[in-house]
């Protein structure tokens, strides 16, 4: 099936998705808006594409007829042309392949980001402490809002555990990448010797989940209340202000200290357990489906050691796609980039893979 044929139904989808989001039922329900809304955008991407193909196919085929003019001066402006378009085709063509593949339905998301310190002792909360900056320095580069949702502060510097929000577009299908095991190789200021120490923080990447997806009856949430603990004002240890959530079903607990306010730290504990509950689901929606493509590719688990970073080579490895760069010191200052493309290329490169084997083009 030539690609271009493609087109016209997407076309049409489009204009049955701005119908009914014209529709005054749908204005009144949510989530069908949230949901129509995502499909609009992702649709007008694809079709915006798709034409901006079918013009450049259009002028290839006149040119490669004005080539055989028997006025040499225009036969040769169109083999002049044809060389351009022939270069723009073959890139809007790789361009509406990518749009055209098969998209995570959590990708235009925020992410909620949970990152705790792992083996190593003190230099594992330091090491903690540089992954939250480097996440906060890239959501900055990339014009995200940030907001900490809880944290854990370790006496040496950095974090036993710290929790935050990223807000803005497409965060969850960027930031999904970073979630697993990363380990450090470096000095650490209190060795004496200058022995090189290994250490190890995990990161676990969340989409953030909407009320209206996530029902939590009162019934199936308990609330404790407790003091707050940790470096802070007069209300540490003295009001009941901290909140600890425990989803009955299924045992999943979610914490917030980090306000004074009672009110504000249950909002923003419902806001990671709907996280964490959607997050299962998500897992448990996976396992179901493609239960024998994961045991042989791997699920991905944040368990698995993902990424090195050798401070004595200034040297990053991601493990996943074996890909290797020395700018350490630009990536922890937020050039995140450098390691995210990569691996979403190579994540597109198995979707085409994946298409392939299904017999599809």
């Amino acid at each position: 099936m030539d690609l271009l044929e493609k087109l016209n139904p997407l076309k049409e989808k489009l204009r049955e998705v701005e119908e009914q989001l014209g529709n005054p039922k749908v204005a009144s329900d949510r989530r069908k808006l949230r949901d129509l809304g995502r499909t609009h955008s992702q649709l007008r991407e694809i079709v915006e594409a798709g034409n901006r193909l079918e013009h450049v196919v259009t002028d290839l085929k006149e040119a490669r007829s004005l080539a055989h003019s028997d006025d040499d001066d225009l036969a040769e402006l169109a083999r002049d042309e044809i060389r351009e378009l022939e270069e723009k085709e073959r890139d809007l063509t790789e361009q509406f392949r990518i749009l055209l593949l098969p998209k995570d339905p959590d990708d235009e998301r925020n992410a909620i980001m949970e990152i705790r310190a792992g083996t190593g002792g003190d230099e594992a909360g330091i090491f903690a402490g540089d992954l939250f900056r480097m996440y906060m320095r890239y959501a900055e580069f990339k014009k995200w809002k940030t907001e900490i949702l809880n944290q854990h502060p370790c006496e040496a510097g950095g974090f036993k555990e710290v929790i935050f929000e990223i807000q803005g577009e497409g965060v969850f299908s960027r930031m999904k990448l970073e979630g697993g095991v990363h380990r450090v190789q470096r000095v650490p200021e209190t060795e004496s010797q200058g022995r090189i120490h290994t250490s190890t923080a995990t990161v676990a990447v969340l989409p953030e989940a909407e009320e209206v997806e996530i029902d939590l009856p009162e019934k199936d949430i308990r609330v404790d209340r407790f003091c707050s603990t940790g470096p802070g004002g007069q209300s540490v240890n003295t009001t009941y202000s901290a909140i600890r959530l425990t989803h009955i079903p299924t045992g999943l607990v979610a914490t917030c200290q980090d306000e004074k306010s009672q009110i504000k730290n249950l909002a923003k504990a419902m806001r990671v357990l709907r996280a964490r509950l959607l997050e299962r689901r998500r897992r448990e929606e996976e396992a179901e489906r493609d239960r024998q493509r994961l045991d042989m590719i791997g699920s991905g688990d944040r368990s698995n050691k993902i990424r090195t970073y050798n401070f004595p080579q200034s040297r990053i490895t991601d493990h996943r796609i074996n890909f290797t760069t020395h700018d350490l010191k630009e990536i922890l200052d937020g050039g995140l980039d450098g390691l995210i493309e990569p691996l979403q290329a190579e994540e597109r490169i198995k979707k085409m893979e994946d298409i392939q084997l299904d017999g599809s083009d």
